[in-house]
């Protein structure tokens, strides 16, 4: 969308009210990552395209041809609502369907707070967005008629995208997989799978007498994925895709749930190379899911104990803590089942309050040692007991800054609005080190742990692009850069921020953005046809060799302007990330570099408040913020 820059100067007032609304509307697209679908509003019904009628073994379906030229199918069910006694069990295969399904609307997201996102529907950021009937799935594929799709060794490989936002917002609606799925010749699937505490909750009574161990798992989100691919695995030939060629994607929470595949062996053999756009890979142990927060091995806050006696607090079966618990120990299991499954979303949600974009805080990815094993992922790689596929993981040079542009203390603002750096020293520092840990933890030491283990090969990438416009007098190269989820549209190919694309992609770069956002689908077409990205698919690139080889150990992405494609050494270790802290004389005082070690501790996870306390001799121990 363009934006008309040929209006009279508004007056004072009017140009405040200008900056305010546009700013604001920069700040909730990055706030809620809308950066992949390129679209202003939502998208209206299609017309039915006849050639794209298909015949499922669970009914007959016709989509539409996108304007990208794919065809597309939105809405279509992989599993059955988990609604009622469903809500909290493994998903359930879905049923058949009469007649034909018009796969012309996506399906409902799953519920979530509506965040910034919803503003638009008139919703404020605390209420519901979505349903708990929400288990669909979309495919974009290039146009073929029933008679022509591509057959045996002719069918084209699946890429299944795994949407971000924390594993608590988010949804499929926001990414047009055309112009990947037609430039690559590459079938995509993007799914929605069950969020926060809707799609991992671990209470034995909710299980119930007769559950299957997936049920007691309490990793539902996680399943939900599965059995999209099992999906995959059933129909997609139907569609003209090879099942035995399916690269599972994903970035941020969809990057770890990337993580996720690869360890689970509920997923194995489902899928044959995956690729992890910024995810961390961490993974809770089942005893914080499940634990009081008092308990000897501590519980998650938001622990399902701990939501369960929340929730007798809040509609007064409880006056306090100590009755709460008392009345729990009293109930059967089927009482306590039954009271969670009577509760609402809304009732549920309301325990959390929303966070950054409508995220809360709930445990995530458990290792109940049935779908995701007792092991962190990255010591499941160095003992090669995992889902042994290629693999590509990367991230962003400036990941954290997505976060830190609405949240520093380093910018002023006007409630979410910046205005200007109040310490560019420290926001760049601080964002520095924040994405360093995110790439020590979630690319250098995972590709390293799957290298080492020699039983398939991995790939890295650092994405660098930061050639941003402005937004009036703000600069947002330096406040962005290559922040978190900005190299979703180079790899989906819509280079789209809605209202704010002229901002984030003026004029002047555009034409190599879009040179690197086809060389970066280009790679990662070649990768989901071979499991290596080679050359891209064309075999023009330069070679991006696996982890480990000479010379470099990744590659990054950025235009001619800053360097190009080029491999670069420069790898991390937690450890090593630490001691270049210490080392770094950027910083002026210790409160300096004690607040970077605090930020660590406080959203990495990687030090315990001793460790915190005790670093670097000791200088952090009276941190005001400790």
């Amino acid at each position: 969308m363009n934006i008309s820059r040929s209006h009279p100067r508004p007056s004072p007032r009017r140009g405040l009210r200008s900056l305010q609304a546009r700013t604001r509307a920069l700040g909730l697209l990055l706030l809620t990552s809308l950066v992949a679908c390129g679209q202003d509003e939502p998208p209206s019904r299609p017309s039915i395209d006849e050639s794209s009628a298909r015949e499922l073994s669970v009914g007959k379906l016709v989509g539409f041809t996108s304007e990208d030229g794919a065809h597309v199918w939105r809405g279509i069910p992989f599993a059955q609502p988990p609604i009622g006694d469903l809500r909290w069990r493994a998903p359930r295969s879905a049923k058949a369907w009469a007649g034909t399904l018009e796969a012309l609307e996506f399906g409902s997201p799953c519920i979530q707070y509506a965040g910034p996102a919803g503003r638009s529907e008139g919703l404020e950021d605390s209420d519901t967005l979505g349903s708990e009937d929400c288990l669909t799935l979309n495919v974009f594929a290039p146009p073929s008629t029933p008679e022509n799709a591509p057959t045996g060794s002719h069918r084209l490989p699946v890429m299944l995208w795994i949407h971000g936002g924390g594993n608590s917002i988010g949804s499929a609606l926001l990414y047009d997989a055309s112009r990947l799925a037609v430039s690559q010749d590459v079938i995509v699937v993007t799914i929605h799978y069950r969020l926060g505490v809707f799609g991992w909750f671990a209470h034995d009574a909710v299980a119930g007498a007769n559950a299957t161990a997936e049920d007691q798992s309490g990793n539902f989100g996680t399943l939900d994925t599965i059995a999209a691919l099992e999906w995959v695995q059933e129909h997609i030939s139907d569609f003209g895709g090879d099942p035995e060629r399916v690269t599972v994607f994903g970035e941020s929470a969809g990057g770890s749930d990337t993580f996720a595949m690869l360890v689970s062996p509920r997923a194995a053999g489902l899928f044959h190379r995956a690729i992890v756009q910024s995810g961390s890979g961490d993974l809770i142990k089942l005893e914080a899911a499940q634990n009081w927060i008092d308990d000897t091995e501590s519980g998650h806050v938001h622990s399902s104990n701990e939501v369960l006696l929340a929730l007798l607090l809040a509609d007064g079966t409880a006056a306090d803590r100590d009755t709460g618990r008392q009345t729990i120990t009293s109930w059967t299991p089927t009482q306590v089942s039954d009271y969670l499954r009577g509760k609402t979303p809304t009732e549920l949600l309301s325990l959390y309050g929303g966070g950054f974009g409508g995220m809360y805080d709930t445990p995530k990815l458990i290792r109940d040692g049935v779908v995701l094993p007792k092991l962190d992922p990255r010591e499941s790689f160095s003992l090669g007991a995992y889902n042994a596929v290629p693999v590509i993981f990367g991230t962003n040079r400036d990941e954290v800054k997505l976060f830190a542009a609405f949240g520093s203390k380093d910018v002023a603002r006007i409630g979410i609005i910046p205005l200007w750096f109040k310490n560019e020293r420290m926001y760049h520092l601080t964002a520095e080190y924040g994405t360093k840990f995110w790439k020590a933890r979630g690319v250098d030491e995972a590709a390293a742990a799957i290298t080492s283990a020699g039983r398939a090969p991995a790939f890295a990438y650092r994405f660098d692009w930061d050639e941003e416009g402005k937004m009036l007098w703000f600069d947002l190269s330096p406040l962005l850069g290559a922040a978190h989820a900005f190299e979703i549209p180079f790899v989906f190919g819509g280079l789209a921020f809605g209202p704010v694309t002229d901002n984030i992609f003026p004029e002047s770069s555009r034409p190599a953005a879009r040179i690197l956002s086809d060389q970066m689908m280009s790679y990662w077409g070649q990768f989901a046809y071979t499991g290596d990205p080679g050359r891209g698919r064309d075999g023009n690139l330069p070679q991006w060799k696996n982890w480990g080889a000479d010379p470099g150990q990744f590659l990054i992405f950025d235009t001619p302007a800053d360097g190009g494609l080029r491999l670069s050494a420069e790898t991390l270790t937690t450890q090593t990330v630490l001691e270049q802290i210490a080392n770094d004389d950027r910083f002026e005082t210790s409160k300096e570099r004690c607040t970077v070690y605090w930020d660590i501790y406080r959203f990495n996870g990687r030090l315990s408040l001793e460790e915190f306390k005790t670093i670097d001799g000791g200088i952090c121990k009276d941190f005001e913020g400790a």
